[in-house]
This record gives C-alpha cells, sequence and structure tokens, in this order.
C-alpha cells in the first residue's frame, strides 16, 4: 500500500500525462487532487481544461495567469543573457518550469496540501526541473513522479489507460506528438520526429506557415530595448506579453523560427526537438546585434562565453542558485547602456538585419573608414604590432627549419661521346662570336 497522501496539487496542463494522472492518484494514493493550470501563453490550449479535469476526477481546479511574470522574471533575463542552448534550442520550456513550478508551491501552501505532482516522463529533463524548484522551495513537501511508479511504459500504454476509463485525451495513436506550448514557443516531439533522419511533417508545426509558401516580399519589423529589454515593435510602445504574441504572428507569418535539433538532454540521452519560436528568434537576433554596436570588445567577448554556462543553468533547471543569480547582477551590468532600435527584415523563413542605431553606439564611422585621418596614424600600428606579436616572436623557426631540409642535387648523367662533341663545338663557336662581338667595348 502507497504510503498515505491527504492532498496533492499537480501541475495540470491537460495533456495525455497530466489527464491519466488524476484518476491515477484517486486508485493508489486515494487523496484530493488539486488540478493547478499556469497560463504562460498556451493560448486556446486553456479552453474547457476546467472542465476536463473535475470530469477526471479532479477535487478543485485552480487556474493562474502566469504570463507577465513569465516575460518579466524569465524570458528577459535570459534574453539579455544571450542564452541559447547548443546553439539552437531558445529554452522555451526550461523558462518556463520555474514560473510554474513556484505558483504551483504557493497553491500547495495556501491549500495544506502535503504533495507536489508534476507529469514528467522519467527520462527527460523536466522532471529535475520541476523538482529542484520543489526542492529549493518548499523541500517538506512529498514529491510525486507517477511516470517513475506507475506500469505504463508508453504514450500508446497511455491512451489505452485513459481509455478504459473513458477520460478525452488531445492525443491518438496517429498523432502521438508530444507538444508543450507557451508564449515563447511550441515544442514537438515523439512519433516520426524520433527518428532524425525523417523531415518532420508539414502538418506538425502551428505557430509557422512553411517558407516557401510565405509572402514573397517580407515584411520589416523595428525592435526598440531600453537597458536590454524590448519596450517597442515598429514605433509603438508594448508591454512584454503584447509584444511577444504581435511579433509571434508577424515572425510566423513570414516563415521565421523553426529550429530542428538533436540535443543533449541533462539526463544522458540525445533526444531531437522541434521547436517554433517565431518571436524569440527575431527578439535574440536583434538583442545581439545591438550588443554589437555598443558593448566593447572585451566585455562582448567575455559576455559570450558566460551565456553558454547561462544556458545550461536554465537548461539543467537550475534557477534558484546563487550562480544564476549572480550571473544576472553581471548581465545587469552589461546592459546599462542598451538602448537602441534594431531593423530586421523577414522574409520566408530568413532573417536579415537591415540596420541597428544607439546613442550610446561605440561605432565611430570616420575612424572605422579607410580613409587615414587624423585620429589615426597607421605609423603606429608597426609599434603596436611588434608588441602584440612579442610572446610570439621566433616561436615558429624551429617548426620552419624542420621543413625546409637541405634538397639533394643530383648530378647530371653523362652525355653520349658524340653529342658531347657536337655540344663542344658548339659551345666553342659561341664563345667566339661573343668575343667579336666584345671587341672594342672597354671595360
Amino acid at each position: 500500500m502507497t504510503r498515505r497522501v491527504q492532498r496533492a496539487v499537480l501541475a495540470y496542463s491537460g495533456g495525455l500525462d497530466t489527464s491519466i494522472i488524476i484518476p491515477w492518484l484517486k486508485e493508489n494514493y486515494g487523496c484530493e487532487v488539486i488540478a493547478m493550470v499556469a497560463d504562460v501563453g498556451q493560448g486556446e490550449e486553456l479552453s474547457g481544461l476546467e472542465r476536463r479535469a473535475i470530469e477526471s476526477g479532479a477535487d478543485a481546479f485552480v487556474q493562474r495567469d502566469l504570463r507577465s511574470v513569465f516575460v518579466e522574471e524569465q524570458i528577459w533575463p535570459a534574453l539579455m543573457a544571450g542564452a541559447v542552448y547548443e546553439n539552437g534550442y531558445l529554452l522555451g520550456t526550461a523558462l518556463a518550469r520555474p514560473v510554474i513550478a513556484r505558483e504551483q508551491v504557493r497553491v500547495a501552501l495556501r491549500h495544506g496540501a502535503d504533495a507536489l505532482v508534476h507529469g514528467c516522463t522519467g527520462k527527460g529533463n523536466d522532471q529535475v526541473r520541476f523538482e529542484l524548484v520543489y526542492q529549493a522551495l518548499a523541500p517538506r513537501l512529498r514529491i510525486i513522479a507517477p511516470w517513475r511508479e506507475w506500469t505504463i511504459r508508453s504514450r500508446e500504454e497511455a491512451i489505452d489507460y485513459a481509455a478504459e476509463r473513458g477520460i478525452p485525451v488531445p492525443v491518438t495513436r496517429r498523432s502521438l506528438y508530444s507538444r508543450d506550448r507557451n508564449l515563447w514557443h511550441i515544442s514537438h516531439e515523439g512519433g516520426p520526429l524520433e527518428d532524425p533522419a525523417v523531415e518532420p511533417p508539414g502538418d506538425m508545426f502551428m505557430l509557422t506557415r512553411d517558407p516557401a509558401g510565405a509572402p514573397a516580399a517580407g515584411v520589416e519589423v523595428s525592435v526598440a530595448f531600453a537597458k536590454g529589454v524590448p519596450v517597442a515593435l515598429d514605433g509603438e510602445r508594448l508591454d512584454g506579453v503584447s509584444l511577444i504574441e504581435r511579433l509571434n504572428r508577424i515572425a510566423g507569418e513570414n516563415g521565421v523560427g523553426r529550429a530542428d535539433l538533436v540535443e543533449n538532454r541533462l539526463v544522458g540521452i540525445k533526444s531531437r526537438g522541434v521547436y517554433e519560436t517565431p518571436a524569440g528568434t527575431v527578439l535574440v537576433q536583434a538583442h545581439r546585434e545591438l550588443e554589437s554596436l555598443c558593448l566593447d570588445r572585451a566585455t562582448q567577448h567575455f559576455k559570450q562565453t558566460l551565456a553558454g554556462r547561462y544556458a545550461e543553468l536554465v537548461y539543467d533547471g537550475l534557477w534558484y542558485t546563487p550562480l544564476r543569480r549572480a550571473l544576472d547582477a553581471f548581465v545587469a551590468a552589461t546592459q546599462e547602456n542598451m538602448t537602441g532600435e534594431v531593423t530586421l527584415r523577414l522574409r520566408r523563413g530568413t532573417l536579415t538585419v537591415v540596420g541597428r542605431r544607439s546613442r550610446h553606439s561605440l561605432h565611430d564611422a570616420a575612424l572605422g573608414s579607410f580613409v587615414m585621418g587624423e585620429e589615426y596614424d597607421p605609423r603606429h600600428a608597426e609599434g603596436f604590432i611588434r608588441l602584440f606579436g612579442l610572446p610570439t616572436r621566433g616561436s615558429g623557426i624551429d617548426l620552419v627549419e624542420r621543413t625546409m631540409a637541405p634538397a639533394t642535387v643530383a648530378a647530371p648523367a653523362p652525355e653520349p661521346a658524340g653529342r658531347a662533341r657536337s655540344t663542344a663545338r658548339a659551345g666553342g663557336a659561341a664563345a667566339r662570336r661573343a668575343g667579336s662581338a666584345l671587341k672594342g667595348v672597354r671595360p
């Protein structure tokens, strides 16, 4: 008999996993179940969730609008840090998990629950992300992870479990995708995508048009930043949620924002995921371009090294850590002068920078041109190069000497006797002609 739990709060999404967890908890723990939904921008997916949760056996339903919190506390810090995991994943799911899990803890404490439940599989990253937040914020609450307890071993078996209990689920055996959608992105995994050699089906995508069918003319957009935070789109000031929603529509309509990746999961497994992050793709590029204009070389290069580490912290679920807070402090200092505007052209899946401007720009057109003006004396470069290269001076001599060994010169082969006499006669005649030509020439 499983140890008794009185009341559990489930991070409910209405998907296959969390839909069958409610009756499973009732059957195996006999506890009250509070289904908590965090609105982080799932859109129409939230429709009808309360009815479905109650019909599945939930005792109560709680929904929280966390979109603004998600943007201000998760998305913008990651954007300013330049956090991109393995050069392609913009961390849509990983960024949302801390804000969802934190609200789940708050609901549990408010309602006197003694357990927290999530629907993450035993193979994925999300189980780590949720539980690290639980441990950081409410270490005394019990954690229940059904995928690590029940006998269900596949999505097909999960569908059968739901069918046996009359629970409607948003997947079928013909559409086995595991999806996660929020304001920042939508991810697609499973089904035919488990073979990395198979092209994603065209009808799988939900936020972006096929680039081949996108408008040929494309569109230009301008993003304005204030201290690294996007504040306006095409000259109109917008709050973070509205800006991302509008840019999602514009970029998605032009086929921008698709990424097909084979990534390294924290748990040591390689997995293939297809992501649609239309607004995020534009904002990451725009922010990067503004930094190229306003950051000095040393700071920009050092920040790039930290961006990868920041992305790993987010990906691994290490949000509530001293290191992440310390990196945020560094990033904040780099964004003090990150105010300006970047214009980009979106066309059939491509993203091209058109222009960038800032009153804090470090770019000097006169100094950077090919004209040698008064402010730059090219003669100074010689001393700079000699001093800059002093540590390397002579460091390659041995290599050159090894590769420049003396070549062996072969002795000429003896000529036939007849040919030698002919050559000698020709040489003597040539010498007599040369002597005649030099007569009368003074030395």
